[in-house]
C-alpha cells in the first residue's frame, strides 16, 4: 500500500514536472520582452505577445501530431521526439537576431512542447478515469501552475545577472534532468488492447470518432474560451503592470501571487471534485467568472483603471474560479475518450489552443491604456461558454438540480 501511495505521488510530480516545461518556457521569458524586443530591434510594442501567443499557436499543432502517434506507438517514445525537437528550437531563439525566425523557434517550441502536455494527459487517462482522473488532474495542474510562482522571477534574475538567452537555457537543462527522470522512472501507460496499429487513416478515423461524442466537442469548445480569456491576461500582463501601472520591478511578485489563486483553485477542486462532481463545480466556477467579469466592466466602465490592490483583488477572483475550470473541463472532455485518449487529447488541446490564440491576439490589441477591454473579453467569453455547457445539458433545471 505504500508503494502504491509512493508510486501514485512520484507519477503526479512527474507529469506536473513534465508540463512544467511548457509552463517555464511561457512565463519565465515574460520579463525579458522589453530586452528580447530590443535585441531583434522591434519598434512596436504590440509585436511582442507574439513571442507568447506564438508558442501556444505550435502547442495546438504540435498535440494533433503528436497525440494519435501515440495510440500506435505509445507515449514514451513521443515524448523523446519532443524533446529533440524542443533542443533544435531553443537552439534557434537563443542565436537568432530575426523576429520572424525567433516567432518560427518559438511556435517550434511550441509544436515541441506539445508531445509532454498530451502525454501527460493521455497517460492519466491510461491511468485514471471519472472523478478519480479528475482529482488526480487537477494536482497535476496545481503543481503545473505552481511554476508561474516562481517563473517570472527566475527570469528576471537570469535576465538580470547574466542574459535573457540564459532563460532559454536554463529551460533546456531542466528539460533534460525531467526527461532522464522520466526515461528512468516511468513504464508504458498505454495498454496494448488500446494500441492503434499505425496508418495515416488513423488521424482520419480518430477525428471522426471524437466529433461523433457530442459532450468531448463541447467541452473542449468551452476549454478554448477559458483558455483564450486567460491567455489575453498572460500575453498582455508585462504590458499591463510595466507600462500601464509602472510596476516593473514588482512584476514577477505580482504576477506570483496571481499564480498562486490558480493554484489554489486547484488543489481545492482536488479535494471538492469527488464530493461534488465535476459538472456542478464547472457550472459554479463559470457562473462567478462571468458575475465578477461582469462586477468589474460596471464599476469600471469608464476605462480608467483602478487602483493596482483593486485590479488584484479582481485578477485573483478572476483567476481563482479559472482554476476550477482548467482540469474539470480536460477531464469531461477525455471521459469519453478513453479508446482514442491518445487522439482525443490531442484534439481536445489543439482546439481549444488553436480558437485561444485569435482571442487572445484580438482582445489583446485592445488592452493598451486600459485593462476594461480584458474584462469586457473574459465577459464574452465566459458568456459563450455557460451557454455551450447549457446546450450540453438536456435543459437549464436539470444542471441547476444538480448544483
Amino acid at each position: 500500500m505504500e508503494k502504491q501511495k509512493r508510486s501514485q505521488f512520484e507519477f503526479v510530480v512527474l507529469m506536473a514536472a513534465l508540463m512544467s516545461i511548457v509552463a517555464l518556457s511561457i512565463d519565465a521569458v515574460l520579463p525579458a520582452l522589453p530586452l528580447i524586443g530590443n535585441h531583434l530591434s522591434i519598434n512596436e510594442p504590440l509585436e511582442l505577445p507574439k513571442l507568447i501567443t506564438s508558442i501556444f499557436l505550435g502547442l495546438g499543432i504540435g498535440q494533433l501530431i503528436f497525440g494519435p502517434l501515440s495510440d500506435s506507438f505509445g507515449r514514451k517514445p513521443i515524448v523523446y521526439v519532443g524533446f529533440v525537437l524542443f533542443i533544435l528550437a531553443s537552439l534557434i531563439c537563443i542565436t537568432t537576431k530575426n523576429f520572424e525566425m525567433m516567432l518560427f523557434g518559438r511556435v517550434l517550441q511550441g509544436v515541441a512542447l506539445a508531445s509532454p502536455r498530451t502525454m501527460c494527459i493521455a497517460m492519466v487517462r491510461d491511468s485514471y478515469e471519472g472523478d478519480y482522473m479528475a482529482k488526480i488532474l487537477s494536482i497535476v495542474v496545481m503543481v503545473f501552475i505552481l511554476v508561474p510562482v516562481v517563473a517570472p522571477t527566475l527570469g528576471q534574475f537570469l535576465m538580470t545577472h547574466y542574459h535573457w538567452t540564459s532563460i532559454f537555457t536554463f529551460n533546456l537543462v531542466f528539460g533534460i534532468l525531467v526527461v532522464i527522470w522520466y526515461w528512468l522512472r516511468q513504464p508504458e501507460t498505454l495498454k496494448d488492447k488500446y494500441r492503434i496499429p499505425y496508418r495515416l487513416s488513423i488521424f482520419k478515423t480518430g477525428t471522426l470518432q471524437f466529433f461523433k461524442i457530442r459532450s468531448a466537442v463541447i467541452y473542449t469548445l468551452l476549454s478554448g474560451f477559458i483558455t483564450g480569456s486567460f491567455m489575453v491576461y498572460l500575453s498582455t500582463s508585462q504590458r499591463i503592470f510595466e507600462k500601464q501601472y509602472n510596476l516593473a520591478e514588482e512584476f514577477p511578485l505580482i504576477f506570483a501571487s496571481l499564480a498562486i489563486s490558480v493554484g489554489l483553485a486547484t488543489f481545492l477542486n482536488s479535494q471538492l471534485v469527488i464530493r461534488f462532481g465535476m459538472k456542478t463545480i464547472v457550472h459554479t466556477a463559470m457562473v462567478s467568472f462571468i458575475i465578477i467579469s461582469l462586477l468589474f466592466i460596471i464599476l469600471y466602465n469608464s476605462g480608467n483603471n483602478p487602483s493596482i490592490g483593486i485590479l488584484i483583488t479582481f485578477f485573483a477572483l478572476q483567476f481563482f474560479t479559472i482554476g476550477f475550470l482548467f482540469g474539470n473541463l480536460r477531464a469531461l472532455a477525455m471521459e469519453p475518450l478513453g479508446h482514442i485518449a491518445g487522439i482525443g487529447s490531442a484534439l481536445n488541446g489543439f482546439i481549444s489552443t488553436v480558437m485561444a490564440v485569435p482571442i487572445a491576439d484580438y482582445i489583446g490589441g485592445f488592452v493598451v491604456n486600459s485593462v476594461t477591454p480584458l474584462f469586457i473579453g473574459f465577459l464574452v467569453c465566459g458568456l459563450i461558454s455557460l451557454t455551450l455547457f447549457y446546450a450540453n445539458s438536456r435543459s437549464i433545471s436539470r444542471v441547476l438540480d444538480k448544483a
